[in-house]
């Protein structure tokens, strides 16, 4: 029941955006109250109740990184869904779910965080710096957001504004590489 919840918020939170952006009037955004259960729960644990991010949850723990995703915050993460690893070229998770790959892993998935809660109203055009180190950069493209990785490989966002106790999660269709 919780995961159909999380996955009704996004849903809602999307098509919100969506409806913001093909309007000429600002809509009020939902109130907290509207959603207690999601708001409560941290990146981590939106994370790891979510069936679109088995994956990276797996990443995640190989990586020792849950107990950062579940600290304090704020964090805005790009979460590539279960679809955005098995897009990787054969073998390539495989390899980096080694143990001798932790550090590779974790510099991958520091790359899709960002310092602070950016709500998808407040995401502007241009270079955005990670929390590893580098940076990626975001531009709209057909009414969309697209996120350019270091290595020229491009994501869409296709979730906005997944709302957790510590930060906000968007939803991309690819793994972004540093």
């Amino acid at each position: 029941m919780r995961k159909r919840w999380i996955l009704t918020i996004a849903a809602i939170a999307a098509l919100s955006v969506v409806a913001a952006a093909c309007t000429s009037e600002e809509e009020p955004a939902p109130a907290e109250a509207e959603m207690p259960e999601m708001t409560e729960m941290t990146i981590a644990e939106v994370v790891a109740d979510s069936p679109d991010f088995s994956t990276l949850l797996t990443a995640v723990e190989a990586a020792d990184l849950a107990e950062t995703l579940s600290g304090e915050g704020p964090y805005t993460v790009f979460a590539p869904t279960d679809e955005a690893f098995a897009a990787l070229p054969e073998g390539t998770l495989d390899s980096l779910l080694e143990p001798s790959s932790k550090d590779d892993l974790a510099g991958i998935l520091t790359y899709h965080v960002v310092a602070g809660e950016i709500m998808a109203a407040d995401v502007e055009p241009g270079e955005v710096p990670a929390v590893n180190g580098g940076s990626f950069t975001i531009s709209t493209q057909d009414g969309g957001v697209v996120i350019t990785d270091a290595a020229g490989g491009k994501a869409q966002v296709v979730t906005t504004d997944v709302p957790a106790s510590n930060g906000v999660i968007h939803v991309i269709d690819a793994v972004l590489l540093p």
